[in-house]
């Protein structure tokens, strides 16, 4: 086949190609002579004979390419200039500051916890003393968390939060700060020109107990469990004589009514979440939930009602997330309300809240300074949670208003306030404990409620502790005791309320949040001197009140007790101020100062049949000298303080966290939305 083919074809082609070159090839003329004007022609011919798709898509890919340059070159070009302008500042910096090296920023800001609370007030960060050993412990569900909105949109918070924080750090980093200095502490004010009150846009909604929230119950210790003792062994004298009742008569079995709202059951409410006590805490709210009824014509103190109902239904709602507390607590809350109807706006001290009408003591149109300024915590958090602001706008006209009064003496307040005409009354009289006490303990604890942006409460704290020290600070004999006294136009009196060792723990918390160092070292000798109180005495339990000898006498001790102040009436403040500085410190003195009080509660106080008794004599250990009334605030407070005291877990109401009002009750501290 193949030859067939081959022969048909003809003779064979020789393969070749015949190029003449003519003269004018050879010069140039119209030929290749590697010219440009030559090449721009064969390129054009080359051109000319793509197709109009191949012609476009080379047009884009060099259009593409022309506009990634310039957008490269740009960026390029001011990282440069970027870096070298910096490079000018630093070498310009060096200059004015010699040996000064500035920190090259990270890209993202180091993460930090959520519980320190120094970020705002950099300046104000002090070197904290070591804290206990961490060990989680306590009861389940103490993972504690303010009610917050809908879990599913945290993660995108959080995101936004993060860029938040970049922005606001770059603001940071740009802004000149203005600084509020006061002897010895340094405050970076509030850059906003409202209080915190004046943003409430929403009420805060509560997520419910998530399960993994629901954490079994670790051990506690011997000391811990001695105090779960002791509340059972009361609990049982107010379930069994006096349940649904104000307070507890354990010696005659029967009970006293002030309100008739079961106030030992409310003000024990938080305290059986925070010991793990869930049989016991179920059957409380039982009743919370069927028998606890406002709307009831009785007459009730506007103060009391408020630290003890009303702050307790808010931490217990809280601590466990249940909806039912906040209903009660928003009951009890506008019940309250007619209270501030007065021609001052200072509140009137009594409240019918079944009627809606408010009163003044019979005897007086005055009120206590204490009282009216020492509602502030519960009606701010009222508002917080409902998105109401009606609460917190009442309580804030209180503090503004006693904030611009004269009649002060360095900070400090008289004792009474006349609510027609809003002055202080009574003039000339200083003192740290009854009437006047807790109106310096919230100062303080509203401005790190508040996340530390109300100025006016930090001013009007330091200035008047500058007030303690100038005016009513003196040292005992012959231990050189450091106590407080009282000035009475111009007359010091060694004289102090057992009440004033709120002192030492709120001192201490101060420091803990920035304030000057002095204010531990003064708390450290003021708890000192709050222990010896009890030390000094035969029951080694604190007399209600006590005078300090200030002059050294032959076989007397530093403290003198009268026999009209020589009663215990089972009170919580030293044991409060213990598990501050213990919580701040670490040191075990005052736990084992606390397990003291503690073992001498129940040689003298407890009653075999259920409950503890206030006692008429601390100073006869064989009759102390029952008075048959156990105080709400033995389960609310003392037993509670002595609970945290004896726990090595910080926490275990954490105080980052949460600040307790004057009652024991725990409430968050806010934070930005």
């Amino acid at each position: 086949m193949y030859s067939g083919a081959a022969a048909a074809a003809g003779p064979p082609r020789r393969d070749f190609i015949s190029v003449t070159l003519g003269p004018e090839e050879a010069v140039g003329v119209g030929g290749y002579n590697n010219s440009k004007a030559w090449r721009r022609r064969s390129c054009w011919r080359k051109w000319k004979q793509l197709s109009r798709l191949q012609r476009s898509v080379i047009l884009f890919l060099f259009a593409f390419l022309a506009v990634c340059g310039v957008i490269s070159y740009t960026s390029m070009g001011e990282a440069w200039k970027s870096i070298t302008n910096k490079s000018l500042d630093e070498q310009r910096t060096e200059q004015e500051i010699p040996g000064l090296k500035l920190a090259k920023p990270a890209v993202l800001p180091a993460p930090q916890k959520a519980d320190v609370n120094h970020g705002d007030y950099p300046e104000l960060s002090l070197q904290k003393p070591p804290k206990p050993p961490h060990v989680h412990r306590g009861p389940s569900n103490l993972q504690i968390k303010a009610p917050r909105r809908d879990m599913r949109l945290k993660t995108r918070h959080d995101t936004v939060r993060a860029v938040e924080e970049l922005v606001e750090a770059d603001k940071v980093e740009k802004t000149e700060k203005s600084i509020i200095s006061w002897r010895g502490a340094v405050i970076e004010p509030d850059q906003s020109t409202e209080p915190p009150s004046s943003k409430i846009k929403e009420p805060e909604k509560p997520s419910s107990v998530e399960a993994e929230d629901q954490k079994e119950p670790v051990p506690i210790n011997e000391r811990q469990l001695a105090v779960i003792e002791a509340f059972r062994h009361a609990w049982k004298g107010y379930k069994d004589f006096a349940w649904g009742h104000d307070e507890l008569k354990p010696l005659s079995k029967s009970y006293s009514e002030w309100f008739g709202l079961g106030l030992t059951l409310i003000d024990a409410l938080d305290t059986m979440w925070i010991l793990g006590l869930k049989e016991e805490f179920e059957e409380a709210r039982k009743w919370v939930a069927n028998d606890l009824v406002f709307d009831k014509n009785v007459d009730v103190n506007l103060f009391e009602s408020t630290i003890r109902i009303l702050g307790g239904l808010l931490s217990t709602y809280h601590l466990s997330g249940d909806s039912l507390f906040l209903e009660k607590a928003k009951d009890i809350g506008n019940r309250l309300m007619p209270a501030f109807k007065t021609p001052s706006k200072i509140p009137y001290s009594d409240v019918n809240i079944g009627r809606g009408t408010a009163h003044p003591p019979r005897w007086t149109s005055d009120s206590t300074v204490a009282e009216v300024t020492s509602i502030q915590l519960e009606f701010r958090e009222l508002s917080r949670l409902t998105g109401d602001e009606k609460f917190q706008k009442a309580v804030d006209e209180v503090m503004k208003h006693v904030h611009t009064l004269s009649g002060k003496n360095d900070g400090l307040v008289p004792m009474f306030i006349n609510t027609n005409s809003g002055q202080f009354t009574h003039l000339g009289v200083y003192t740290l404990g009854a009437r006047a006490d807790s109106y310096y303990e919230y100062l303080l604890k509203q401005w790190i409620q508040g996340g530390k942006k109300e100025n006016e409460l930090l001013e009007d704290y330091m200035r008047a502790i500058e007030g303690v020290k100038k005016h009513l600070l003196q040292r005992s004999e012959p231990k050189k005791l450091t106590f407080v006294g009282e000035v009475a136009h111009g007359h010091f009196s060694a004289k102090m309320d057992h009440l004033v060792c709120f002192l030492p723990g709120t001192l201490a918390l101060g420091a803990h949040n920035g304030l000057a160092a002095d204010h531990m070292k003064l708390a450290e000798a003021l708890i000192e001197t709050c222990y010896q109180m009890y030390a000094q005495v035969e029951t080694g339990l604190s007399p209600e009140i006590v005078h300090f000898n200030l002059h050294a006498q032959k076989g007397h001790k530093d403290v003198e007790i009268k026999p009209a102040d020589r009663h215990n009436l089972l009170r919580p403040e030293t044991v409060e101020s213990l598990f501050y500085m213990y919580r701040f410190t670490g040191d075990k003195k005052y736990q084992d100062w606390g397990w003291e009080i503690l073992q001498n509660f129940n040689r003298y106080t407890r009653v075999p049949t259920g409950g503890y008794t206030s006692i008429n004599n601390v100073q006869n250990p064989s009759n102390p000298e029952p008075r048959d009334k156990m105080e709400s605030f033995f389960l609310g407070e003392t037993l509670k303080y002595m609970f945290l005291l004896f726990s090595d877990d910080i926490d275990l109401i954490n105080l980052d966290k949460y600040v307790f009002n004057t009652e024991a009750h725990p409430l968050p501290i806010w934070v930005p939305a």
